[in-house]
């Protein structure tokens, strides 16, 4: 790092610290000591003795279905399937499964991947027709040799294992295709569409163990072929049950390029707090490629329950939930 980019980072960093005092958590005013010490570090100030479910975006409803597949004494992966492929199977939330925004070809492809708290892990891209690609996901961790399956072969794989085709394209995906091939089919990059876009979940069990799981559909109408971040290890997920595990959301490009979701738990493992952790690996993402205009989100748990979300611009909302409680809070941001 040279000078210009060292004193440019040293800038940008202080100004972060400076929003990061007096950012508002929720529909709470803390005071900038307050916010500090204890808007997202739940240890502090509620049991942690049972399970957490953390999620990207507002996905309260599936946070539910995970914590309470955990009371019922459902594993962590099955937990995690369940609670996600009732995302996917919502036709409402066209960035995940069934009714996902297309490719540029008008075909939805979906990825997804799992890691449990034994460090095993299965993933899936480029998959089409398989409604729920988190369970695909959970079939290459469980059964195949392999970590990561693509395309036709992951498809394949699915369906060998029980998994059925379905039309993935819902009626108003299909229109707003259409209208994008009318406007003249340009692609762009949209932060926090409808304030969601990939869903990630963080979930810890009353044991104190840790697993996570990611799946999307990818940007709309972007490149045929492309895959993002979230279905590849260390980047969309990273899970390393003697010490947390975090995931990403937002523009995958980036993720890739900073391996974030890993970076988040390095730090937790070097002694940071899950916040700080989420902080100084945004903090590096625009040290490195001075980002103004694209999102990327973090959430991060540790083993003993505290929990951590930052991202790059405002907007980008995170889902808690234990036995006490179920909130929705907006994550502190680099940029107002």
């Amino acid at each position: 790092m040279d000078l210009a980019e060292t004193l440019f980072f040293k800038s940008e960093l202080m100004k972060f610290q400076r929003r990061s005092l007096i950012k508002l958590f929720g529909l709470s005013v803390l005071s900038p000591l307050a916010a500090s010490s204890c808007s997202l570090n739940r240890s502090k100030d509620l049991s942690v003795s049972g399970p957490q479910v953390l999620t990207t975006w507002n996905h309260g409803v599936a946070n539910k279905i995970a914590l309470d597949s955990m009371n019922e004494g459902m594993t962590l992966s099955d937990s995690l399937v369940k609670a996600i492929s009732h995302v996917e199977n919502d036709p409402k939330d066209q960035s995940v499964g069934y009714g996902g925004r297309p490719d540029e070809d008008g075909t939805v492809t979906l990825d997804a991947c799992i890691m449990d708290e034994n460090g095993e892990c299965g993933s899936v891209t480029y998959i089409q027709d398989i409604k729920n690609p988190i369970e695909a996901a959970r079939l290459v961790k469980d059964y195949s040799p392999h970590v990561i399956l693509s395309g036709a072969g992951a498809q394949k794989f699915a369906l060998a294992h029980g998994m059925q085709l379905t039309d993935l394209l819902s009626p108003e995906s299909r229109m707003q295709y259409q209208e994008w091939k009318r406007k003249g089919a340009k692609y762009k990059t949209e932060a926090n569409i409808e304030n969601h876009d990939t869903i990630g979940m963080l979930c810890r069990n009353k044991e104190g163990n840790i697993a996570g799981g990611c799946s999307t559909s990818g940007m709309a109408f972007k490149s045929a072929g492309r895959v993002g971040d979230s279905p590849i290890i260390g980047a969309g997920l990273y899970v390393d049950n003697r010490i947390g595990a975090s995931t990403a959301t937002g523009l995958g490009e980036i993720v890739l390029k900073n391996l974030s979701t890993f970076l988040v738990v390095e730090l937790m493992r070097n002694g940071k707090s899950p916040q700080d952790a989420c902080v100084e690996a945004i903090q590096r993402i625009i040290a490195s490629y001075k980002i103004k205009k694209d999102q990327v989100g973090l959430i991060a748990i540790n083993k003993v329950g505290e929990i951590g979300a930052a991202s790059i611009l405002p907007g980008f909302f995170y889902s808690y939930t234990d036995q006490k409680e179920i909130v929705v809070n907006e994550a502190v941001s680099y940029y107002d």
